[in-house]
């Protein structure tokens, strides 16, 4: 909420970067709220998240969209950050509001789609083949189509983007200092990303991956709920804190290290005082 608040407050803030950290904050907050619901839910009544029943699908489907959104928008900002390095030297193209307007459409789109698949029918609610034991009444086969492709996209995109970063920044950095110029920008630009992208790399591999084996482990299991209960069902609530804490970090690696957004956060607070005072 603060850095949706802060980039929404700061009009010199509006590039098409901006767009996309507010709509990742945006996504991460949606995260929260669902996993939120499916917290209320259990409290009130523990067994339908435990044995499925037609009224954790909302939740559930919610849940995914808004995860699978995080997933988008971390992907989308890893492919503008590329493109604004590697085409900084060229005039033909360039990053601006209406691409990043346009990425945010459609990431929400994609993942409003496949994550209201069991509403649409996709489902096992009538039947006890091929049905999950974690996330009950989702099917073992949904839950494999969302997680493998989505997985591979959320750890090599970034990959990919972020090393190429690096390699362009490295090789501008060479072919300046062999003309004689100085590259300590190059230098501080180069660590920086090297940097972040290790913490990216971290945060999505603690964040998901515990997910992604809870998945697998879905797949291959043939034991029944009551066999599992309770060490399979902690597992999972660890899964969902692991997901919530990745939405606590993705500010401070994104947004919170930005000194422009510190800056203009502290002037925020400055002026809201001086009005206190004022008054």
């Amino acid at each position: 909420c603060t850095v949706i608040f802060t980039r929404m407050a700061t009009k010199d803030l509006h590039k098409p970067i901006s767009i996309l950290f507010c709509n990742l904050a945006f996504s991460d907050l949606f995260t929260s709220f669902s996993g939120f619901w499916i917290s209320l839910l259990f409290i009130t009544n523990p067994d339908i998240t435990i044995f499925g029943t037609k009224d954790m699908l909302a939740p559930y489907a919610v849940y995914t969209m808004s995860i699978l959104s995080t997933i988008y928008n971390l992907v989308s900002i890893g492919i503008e950050r590329y493109l604004a390095v590697a085409e900084s030297m060229r005039t033909r193209f360039r990053v601006t509001r209406n691409h990043s307007i346009a990425a945010v459409l459609i990431n929400w789109a994609l993942a409003f789609f496949l994550g209201c698949l069991p509403l649409m029918g996709w489902n096992c609610l009538r039947m006890e083949k091929n049905l999950s034991v974690l996330y009950s009444p989702f099917c073992v086969d949904y839950l494999i189509f969302i997680a493998i492709p989505n997985v591979v996209v959320a750890f090599i995109i970034p990959l990919f983007t972020y090393l190429r970063i690096i390699i362009i920044l490295r090789k501008r950095k060479l072919r300046m200092k062999a003309c004689g110029q100085a590259t300590g920008t190059y230098k501080s630009a180069e660590i920086q990303v090297a940097r972040t992208s290790i913490f990216i790399w971290l945060l999505a591999l603690i964040s998901y991956a515990p997910f992604f084996a809870g998945v697998i482990f879905d797949a291959t299991n043939h034991q029944c709920h009551t066999d599992l209960y309770p060490g399979v069902y902690i597992f999972r609530t660890c899964t969902a804190m692991l997901i919530t804490m990745n939405c606590l970090g993705n500010p401070i690696i994104y947004t919170l290290k930005v000194k422009t957004l510190g800056a203009k956060l502290k002037a925020l607070k400055c002026l809201s005082a001086n009005r206190a005072r004022a008054c």
